[in-house]
């Protein structure tokens, strides 16, 4: 058995998410340490809301991370052994750069509030947006930000994320994307619509959030992880500090390819993938993705657990 885990981005975060590690305290004790180095109460906004001020970018970003760190927490503490690889749905990677030793939480979670920040800043609000589409091939959706990039070249438009076979998310400018919706329904999308997000994640948009992320990351200290893990730009394991800063940073305007980082594992001998974090998002696309592979999730303390008795 080769085991990888994967974590959660923006997106699978909920009110009440945590109450069902309840059971298990070294979660309050990760959520306690992450309050301190921000200055703000999570365990209370994740448990009792408002819903529109988790959903805040500056505050879902940073949540995701430290939530995905205390169920890896968890996991280690009921004698989950360490994976062989790890990868990171977008913002998932920085949780990854935690859990492998290569950034310390606090250092993690300075830098996503400053991602999540310079991210909302990049587009004034209304002007970018992202949408699903479900039931084409890749190369259709990309013929059609092609096709409407070009009617107007003031506006961009660009696959986004490649989350699963006749998934893909786009984003660029929200004209843009009206249109790309439109022109994939008459191409024959099964679906598409428009997502509840202001902000347009990996295209070009972002082009001035990722100069600003280069110019942080300069600042930080990182260390090599010591677990592998597979990036979202280039599906590739870095192997050294200038290579992964380098990588974070295109993330902001690359498109997430998590179909290939799906397959990459199953080519470097990964029988079982599980979820760390709250929610099973990721589960659901990995399992469109290779059914060969053995997936796992952990969305509350008894999955885990369950999980840890299933690998024995």
């Amino acid at each position: 058995m080769t085991l990888a885990f994967v974590f959660p981005g923006q997106g699978s975060q909920s009110v009440g998410m945590i109450k069902r590690y309840e059971a298990l305290p070294i979660i309050r004790e990760a959520f306690a340490e992450a309050s301190d180095v921000l200055g703000q109460d999570f365990w209370a906004l994740v448990n009792d809301g408002p819903a529109e001020e988790l959903n805040l970018t500056i505050n879902t970003q940073p949540l995701m991370l430290m939530s995905g760190v205390a169920v890896y927490r968890a996991w280690e503490e009921l004698g989950g052994g360490q994976p062989k690889f790890l990868a990171g749905h977008s913002l998932g990677e920085y949780t990854a750069l935690v859990v492998s030793g290569a950034l310390s939480l606090a250092n993690a979670l300075r830098l996503v509030r400053f991602r999540a920040q310079i991210m909302q800043d990049a587009v004034p609000d209304g002007v970018g947006g992202m949408a699903a589409i479900l039931g084409l091939e890749d190369q259709m959706v990309e013929s059609i930000c092609e096709e409407i990039a070009a009617i107007n070249n003031q506006e961009s438009l660009e696959p986004a994320n490649y989350n699963s076979p006749g998934q893909i998310v786009i984003a660029g400018h929200k004209n843009a994307v009206l249109k790309g919706i439109d022109l994939a329904k008459e191409k024959g999308a099964k679906r598409a619509v428009m997502l509840p997000m202001s902000i347009p994640s990996h295209c070009r948009l972002m082009k001035p959030a990722a100069d600003q992320m280069q110019q942080q990351l300069a600042q930080t200290t990182l260390q090599l992880p010591t677990i592998p893990i597979i990036h979202n730009v280039d599906v590739q394991i870095q192997n050294d500090v200038d290579s992964i800063k380098k990588v974070l940073t295109q993330q902001l305007y690359s498109p997430v390819r998590w179909v290939d980082t799906v397959k990459k594992f199953a080519t470097e001998g990964v029988t079982h993938i599980a979820e760390c974090g709250p929610g099973n998002v990721l589960i659901g696309l990995n399992k469109r993705i290779d059914r060969n592979l053995q997936h796992l999730s952990f969305p509350s303390g008894d999955t885990i657990k369950q999980a840890l008795e299933t690998l024995k």
